[in-house]
């Protein structure tokens, strides 16, 4: 290894809310007393997708492990003003639990059902409701073609997600984590272990164990050094602000059958779609919004379904990347195959900020004592890549 200019028992590469969960989590430990380093290029966070995401929580998913992740995840987001609280000072992430509103049509509806019954087995507080119960629940919505609608009377909604990871950091800092405006460009391994991370100023970091936790701007590159190459991309992802004239009374974040959001934002609303596979090429660098797929595909999807949409005032519209895992859509969690104190944690798809709570704390738990403690991550490990074995989430947004 190059001449190491400070050594440190943990180098996370991400300062984001992933890493930062991390970071906390480990200073947390009352079994780890070690030093943690966190490598952070842009420290305005900027273009970070914490920034510029929607920011919501849902258990209402298809598979297990991604209702419990969340499940813990509005359970810290509930109490972060005390969890994250430094000398008395309380964070404020503006939790509000409005519920997702999931809409389908006779199509749709029998796997709404299977769903629903396994996120109300797990203990998620779901309710499906029928066209006349949606209508009577939410009187301003148009139910035409819609057989079936799931909501989450508690437990899921938005907050402030740049508010959460700025906690995350803050916290993480307050406990002796170290912060450096660096990117890792590099992985130094021997022997099966990393043994040290390589800055993109030359210096070079002995480590105890490295994280890669960063994001669709470096996870994919950061793997290279394993000889593994993940199937993560930056997709761009666009969000409209709009103000409408008359009032929508208790509006949940409302999921389209074709995968259209909207959600209240303040005194308006926010709302967003992917495009279609043939319209969603890589995205590095790309943060140009496309006004036109609001205009001619959001716009008038919305508006079909909520008929006072039809006389809005458009407002600010911004765009950020998701780190697509397009192998099967959910993040890669835990040790990256024969390496012992390598980890991954990337690939969220668009679900980072909701899933950084439980993550965080698996991956410190899997640091410190070798194995997951609390809530088994196992079903995200990077060997179901290897193995071609996919987490099926049919719930994607």
């Amino acid at each position: 290894m190059r001449q190491a200019e400070d050594n440190f028992d943990v180098v996370i590469a991400g300062g984001g809310v992933i890493g930062s969960a991390v970071a906390y989590f480990l200073a947390s430990e009352p079994d780890f007393d070690g030093r943690i380093l966190v490598c952070e290029p842009d420290p305005s966070y900027r273009f970070a997708a914490s920034a510029l995401s929607a920011s919501s929580i849902r258990q209402q998913y298809s598979t297990a492990i991604n209702i419990d992740i969340s499940l813990y995840g509005i359970a810290f987001l509930r109490e972060v003003g005390e969890r994250l609280a430094v000398d008395g000072d309380r964070p404020e992430i503006g939790l509000k639990e409005g519920g997702y509103l999931f809409l389908a049509t006779e199509t749709g509806a029998r796997q709404l059902r299977e769903n629903h019954e396994l996120q109300t087995a797990r203990g998620a507080d779901i309710a499906l409701m029928t066209p006349d119960e949606l209508q009577g629940r939410f009187p301003w919505l148009s139910v035409e073609g819609i057989a079936a609608g799931s909501w989450g009377r508690t437990g899921e909604g938005w907050f402030d997600g740049y508010g959460l990871m700025q906690a995350f950091r803050r916290k993480a800092r307050s406990l002796g984590v170290e912060y450096r405006a660096a990117r890792v460009v590099d992985v130094e391994v021997a022997g099966g272990r990393v043994i040290g991370a390589v800055l993109d100023d030359g210096a070079g970091i002995a480590c105890g164990a490295f994280v890669n936790a960063a994001g669709a701007s470096g996870a994919r590159a950061l793997c290279a050094p394993f000889g593994l190459t993940p199937p993560i991309e930056a997709r761009k992802r666009m969000v409209f602000y709009f103000d409408c004239r008359d009032e929508v009374a208790g509006c949940p974040l409302l999921i389209e059958p074709g995968g259209a959001y909207v959600r209240p934002e303040g005194k308006g609303f926010i709302c967003g779609a992917a495009p279609g596979p043939e319209n969603d090429p890589e995205a590095e660098g790309d943060f140009e919004v496309e006004h036109g797929f609001f205009e001619e595909v959001l716009w008038p999807t919305l508006a079909a379904r909520v008929p006072a949409f039809e006389t809005i005032r458009p407002g600010r519209a911004w765009a950020g990347h998701y780190d697509m895992n397009l192998f099967d859509h959910n993040a890669f969690v835990g040790r990256l195959p024969g390496h012992d104190n390598a980890f991954i944690a990337a690939g969220f798809s668009g679900h980072g900020l909701q899933q950084s709570p439980a993550v965080g704390r698996g991956l410190a738990e899997l640091i410190v004592h070798g194995a997951y403690r609390s809530l088994d991550l196992e079903p995200l490990a990077y060997d179901r890549l290897i193995e071609n074995r996919r987490l099926v989430e049919k719930n994607v947004v």
